[in-house]
Order: C-alpha cells, then sequence, then structure tokens
C-alpha cells in the first residue's frame, strides 16, 4: 500500500472520540518501521553530523518509511478496515472498527461478516473502486453501531465485549483503492469511515431550529393575513398566497381588499423587503395602518404618502412595495397609487390585456416624496390582478419579462377569481419549492344579465339649488324607490335620508349639486355630491337649536354613512340601508 498517498487523506481527531490506546510502554528500535514511543526516544541516523551527534538522543529526520502501517491504523481514531478480492474478504479492521461493529473473521467475504458494509451502502462502491481504481467517498451515511459506556465511539471500553444494544451513528466513508494494480483492477480497497455524528446531529438540529423559525414566521405571516376576503357587492376577488420552499424564508407579502362604503373598494397589495418573523411583523403593522387610513377614505396618493411616514417610523431600515387602489361602481375605474410596486394588470372582456402605468412614487420608507395618483378603466367583463415580485421574478431575467409571460398567461385565463389565481401560479410555474413568497389579489367585475342585472341599478338627479330643489330630490327618490320595489317602509326611510342629506347640502355646500341612487342585491345606497369640500361631521343638537340634527337623523336610520372629498374638489356625502335577504317575506326583487 502506497502510505504516503494515504497519509493526506487520514483526517485528524475528531471532536467527540480518541480510541483507548493500548498500555504499549516504551517502543524499542528493534526494527525499521517500528513506531516510536515518545519524542525522546529517537537516535541520530547513520552518517548524520557532528553538532546533531552532540545532542544525545535527539530525534532525526522522520519519514513515512519510518512508519509501520499497522500500528498507525491501530491507533486511528477512525473506522479502518481493508478487504481484498472480487467478494471482498476481510484482511484488516483496527481497534475503531471492532469497538463500532464487533471483532470480524479475516478472510471471510464483507458480505457475511459484515453487514454494516451494506447498511453503509458500500456494497456497489467497492465494486466500483475494486474495477476502476479511482477513490469514492460518501457522506453522512447512518449505521447501528454497538452501545455501552465508555468508548468515545460506541460507549463502551476498547476491548470489552459487544453491548447488547444499539445505536446509530452517522459515517463519512472512503473507499480508495489499495495494491497492485492489473487488468482487472487493483487488489484490494481500504475503507476509511470517519463518525461525523456529532455534526450531523449538531446540522439536524440546526435544521429543525430554522424550521421551527420557519413555521412561526409562516404562522405569524397568515395570522396578519385577512383570514376571509370582504366581498363587495360590485366585485369577485379572490387572493392566494404562498410561502417560499422550505429553504426559503418567509418574506412580508400581504393583501386586502376593505369597502369604503357607497359601493367603494379598497384593493391593496404590497412587499416588505427582508425575510422572516421581522419582516412579517412590519407587514402586519402596515397593514393595519392601511385599513385605518383607509377609513377616512382619502385619495390613493395620500394613503400612501401617510404609510411612506408611517413605514420610516416602523423600522427605517426596512422598505415596501405597495399598491392602493379603489374602485368606483358609477366611474368604472381604478383609481390607485404605487409606492414601487409592479403594474397593474387589466384583462378585458375581449382577452386583451392591458397594463398599468409605472410607479407613482418610490418605495414606502423611503421618504422625501410626493406621491401621484393614476387610473385605469374596468368597466363590467374585466379582471385585475395584483401581485408580489416572487410571482414574476427570476434570477438571470429581467423582471419585466417576467410581467409580460404573466400577461400572456392572464389573456387566456379565464373563470372565476379563484380559478384565475391558480392558473397563473401554474402558469408562471410556482410549485411548493418556490424560492419566494407569492401573492395574488384578483379582482373580477363582472358583466350582469339577465335576473342578476335586475338587482343592480343607478339612477341620478341634477339639482339647481332653489327652493324646489329638496321637493324634486324627494319627489324622485320616492318615484324610483318604488320603481326598484322596495317595502313601504324601506321607501319612506330611503326618502327621508334624501331629504336630510338633499338639505344639508343645500345648506352649507355649492354647485354643482347631484343626487345618486344606487341599488345592489344587499344594499340601497343614497349619495350626494357638492361642491364644497368642507365634510359634515355628525354633532349633538341642543333643544333650542332649530337646525344640525340631519345628519344624526341619517345616521340613526341608515345601516351606514359617511363622507369624503372628490377629484377636483367638493365632497360627497352618503348613506346606505341593508335590504332584506330574497325570500324573507318582502317583495324587494
Amino acid at each position: 500500500m502506497n502510505f504516503t498517498r494515504w497519509s493526506a487523506r487520514l483526517p485528524g481527531s475528531t471532536q467527540r472520540r480518541a480510541v483507548a490506546r493500548r498500555d504499549r510502554g516504551t517502543v524499542a528500535r528493534t526494527d525499521r518501521g517500528a513506531v516510536p514511543a515518545a519524542r525522546g526516544e529517537y537516535e541520530a541516523p547513520p552518517g548524520g553530523d557532528d553538532e546533531d551527534a552532540g545532542d544525545g538522543d535527539a530525534p532525526g529526520p522522520l519519514s513515512p518509511e519510518d512508519l509501520a502501517v499497522r500500528e498507525v491504523l491501530g491507533e486511528l481514531p477512525a473506522l479502518v478496515a481493508l478487504v481484498y478480492g472480487p467478494d471482498h474478504r476481510v484482511a484488516y479492521v483496527n481497534d475503531a472498527y471492532e469497538a463500532a461493529f464487533g471483532p470480524r473473521e479475516l478472510g471471510t467475504p464483507a458480505a457475511d461478516s459484515c453487514p454494516e458494509l451494506a447498511e453503509l451502502g458500500l456494497a456497489p462502491l467497492l465494486d466500483q473502486v475494486l474495477r476502476g481504481g479511482t477513490p469514492r467517498t460518501v457522506k453522512s451515511r447512518r449505521c447501528r453501531v454497538l452501545g455501552g459506556s465508555g468508548h468515545p465511539h460506541t460507549g463502551r471500553p476498547a476491548g470489552a465485549a459487544p453491548a447488547e444494544r444499539r445505536t446509530e451513528g452517522s459515517f463519512t466513508v472512503t473507499c480508495a483503492p489499495v495494491g497492485r494494480e492489473g487488468a482487472d483492477g487493483v487488489s484490494g480497497v481500504l475503507v476509511f469511515a470517519a463518525d461525523v455524528t456529532d455534526h450531523a446531529e449538531a446540522a439536524e438540529r440546526l435544521r429543525a431550529s430554522e424550521r421551527r423559525q420557519r413555521e412561526t414566521a409562516v404562522t405569524l405571516q397568515r395570522s396578519l393575513l385577512p383570514q376571509e376576503l370582504e366581498q363587495p357587492d360590485d366585485l369577485r376577488v379572490a387572493a392566494t398566497y404562498q410561502p417560499g420552499g422550505a429553504d426559503a424564508a418567509v418574506g412580508g407579502d400581504w393583501y386586502d381588499v376593505i369597502t369604503l362604503g357607497a359601493g367603494r373598494t379598497a384593493l391593496v397589495i404590497g412587499d416588505v423587503m427582508g425575510r422572516g418573523v421581522r419582516a412579517a411583523a412590519v407587514m402586519g403593522q402596515l397593514r393595519t395602518a392601511v385599513r385605518a387610513y383607509a377609513r377616512l377614505d382619502l385619495p390613493p396618493h395620500e394613503v400612501l404618502q401617510l404609510l411612506d411616514g408611517l413605514a420610516a417610523e416602523i423600522d427605517a431600515s426596512q422598505i415596501a412595495t405597495c399598491v392602493y387602489a379603489v374602485h368606483d361602481p358609477n366611474e368604472g375605474v381604478l383609481v390607485y397609487a404605487s409606492a414601487g410596486h409592479l403594474p397593474i394588470l387589466v384583462r378585458s372582456e375581449d382577452g386583451s390585456v392591458r397594463r398599468g402605468a409605472d410607479p407613482t412614487g418610490p418605495p414606502l420608507g423611503t421618504g422625501g416624496w410626493v406621491h401621484t395618483s393614476g387610473t385605469i378603466a374596468l368597466p363590467p367583463g374585466s379582471t385585475a390582478v395584483l401581485y408580489t415580485d416572487g410571482l414574476v421574478e427570476r434570477r438571470g431575467e429581467d423582471i419585466y419579462e417576467g410581467v409580460a409571460k404573466l400577461e400572456k398567461a392572464l389573456s387566456g385565463a379565464q373563470g372565476t377569481p379563484q380559478v384565475v389565481c391558480g392558473r397563473l401560479l401554474r402558469s408562471q410555474g410556482i410549485t411548493a419549492e418556490h424560492d419566494d413568497d407569492v401573492a395574488i389579489l384578483v379582482v373580477e367585475h363582472p358583466a350582469r344579465t339577465g335576473p342578476d342585472a335586475e338587482l343592480f341599478h343607478n339612477a341620478a338627479l341634477e339639482l339647481l339649488g332653489g327652493v324646489e330643489a329638496a321637493p324634486r330630490a324627494r319627489a324622485f327618490a320616492s318615484g324610483v324607490l318604488s320603481s326598484w320595489r322596495f317595502p313601504v317602509e324601506l321607501r319612506d326611510l330611503g326618502v327621508l335620508a334624501t331629504s336630510e342629506l338633499v338639505a344639508n347640502s343645500l345648506k352649507h355646500g355649492t354647485p354643482p349639486m347631484r343626487l345618486r341612487l344606487r341599488r345592489t342585491d344587499r344594499r340601497l345606497i343614497i349619495e350626494v355630491t357638492d361642491g364644497d369640500d368642507h365634510l359634515p361631521r355628525r354633532r349633538r343638537a341642543e333643544p333650542a337649536d332649530e337646525a344640525g340634527r340631519g345628519i344624526s337623523i341619517v345616521a340613526t336610520i341608515a345601516s351606514s354613512w359617511g363622507s369624503r372629498r372628490t377629484p377636483g374638489g367638493g365632497k360627497a356625502v352618503w348613506c346606505e340601508f341593508a335590504l332584506p335577504r330574497a325570500g324573507a317575506g318582502s317583495d324587494v326583487s
């Protein structure tokens, strides 16, 4: 055996074990190749110079030829076995090998006397090394070893009888060719197994810890996302969130659907940069803030402006992208603002796909920027898709190439919003092992026909002012609500609310003024707009006051009410009445 070749392959002592050494005493240097017992027992080589000779017992140069291979292998803490021949007969096992697996009968085939080699999966490897003469290594193979106490490898003293209890260990095994090379290969194979149980167990503990941390982050992430999406009257919505694969830390993707009143709906999607629990926690704070700001019924760019300042206060080291869009069924458009996020995609009824404009501002948390709002049409029969970068971003590929692929997939994606979500995921090759989080929000504005369309109506009246405006508004509301076949009680309440809202606008607002009535399958909406941007508020009127009770009356009789500033100046004041459910004994149709 060429020991010089193998001396570079033998590892140093391991962390957890040192094979018990035999009490050899002092080893006399009686023949070439004996292993000295101590440094002081070397003698000067023949022909050495006088200076070295004067040192008495000073050691001379040492070379591999001065070492007995059998003695070295016997002292190694690693497991060593030598097999030869086509049936791999056992020629030698060292003390560490016997301590781990018990004594082995020499000269017998390894398949019979060394079942541990098969358990380690070395049988085919021995054949390959014997024939090809090339060393092969396998890492972290598990195998049963003898148990007990005392021996670093097996827990029992060296030379003691094998214990009955068996445990599992992990080994990294190298099989190297030894002996003379011939036409059929080498004559033997040296099996060298390093015990890496400690390393394997530490790695498994680390993986388990990472799994627990990831599960915690995923649980936190999912708990912060909407457990059930709000379903607006005029839209059908669905969303999906898929965390990255097991090797990817959870990110901060989120989405939300917020009903604003008067039939309007806010749609939100965002992505906090970074991974893990911290990103999920920041995401939760931003999502909560979005819902709070949405209740103010502000334009989208003002909502993002507020979020920008809040994101910097939450964590200045983390930024986030976000799209905040508002759908108004009366206008048939999405008004949106984008803080560094990817563009909204809208699929028309004919299958064509339009892309929203570039982001209207930088990511949240950067500060020093005034965001603006943009618009994109969302007519009946169209579908809008909001998404995070995990859906389209790929290594080595421009992200807008991924957006183009998504556009192509969306053009042919038909079905319910939930079906569209699944088809888009599959079209982009998103699997459970994907390396990034993915969030998708699909919004459909259905084109209603037949009986379904009869449940959705609009009616509007321009108010020119003057003393006749209020009576005209009441007469208009009464006629419209009667034509919509509402119960008498609901008609009366609707006319009363109309009268109070119009009176408030006539007293405190400025032209142009407009009354709009809208019904859906679930509610009646009454809205009055005018040119004054002063928002009304509910206040407590004193008994002697002749005015100031209109908004209080509306708030009392309606299911909900609110006000907002309108684009271009002015305001809208609205209230809603919940409709009786079909089959509840009403004549609503």
